[in-house]
């Protein structure tokens, strides 16, 4: 009984110890590819400065809100869209809707352009939504 509990704790142990190795090995580093899918660092730079709008500068009134909801709510319905359209950034500010992020297709772009072209409320919209590279 008392060897099986030993070889369990050193199994379990060695397990930990292997694990927190892995984890902080330099040569466990991951590098993305400079012309990697999943390099977005100059978007993530483009964002960081204030010329161009992220989530957090929705406006929190009510009619802005309400016109944000039904576009998310309108493009989700729609079954023809990519996952990509259908999570793509909505930001309303005074009834001006900005559109970003990548969309499959240049059609699947200008078809959540209409849809938030024709929500109720909406007196603008910027489209700024990307078509995704192959």
């Amino acid at each position: 009984m008392f060897k099986k509990q030993l070889l369990a704790t050193l199994a379990i142990s060695s397990g930990l110890m292997l694990a927190g190795l892995a984890q902080a090995s330099p040569s466990a580093e991951f590098y993305l590819a400079e012309n990697s899918a999943v390099e977005n660092t100059e978007l993530n730079a483009r964002d960081q400065g204030n010329t161009t709008l992220t989530p957090e500068d929705q406006k929190e009134t009510e009619g802005d809100l309400k016109i944000t909801a039904a576009i998310r709510q309108a493009i989700i319905k729609n079954s023809h869209l990519s996952v990509n359209a259908q999570n793509v950034k909505i930001i309303t500010r005074n009834g001006k809707v900005t559109l970003r992020g990548p969309v499959e297709s240049k059609k699947e772009s200008k078809k959540v352009k209409k849809i938030a072209t024709h929500t109720p409320g909406v007196l603008k919209v910027d489209n700024q939504l990307e078509i995704k590279a192959p």
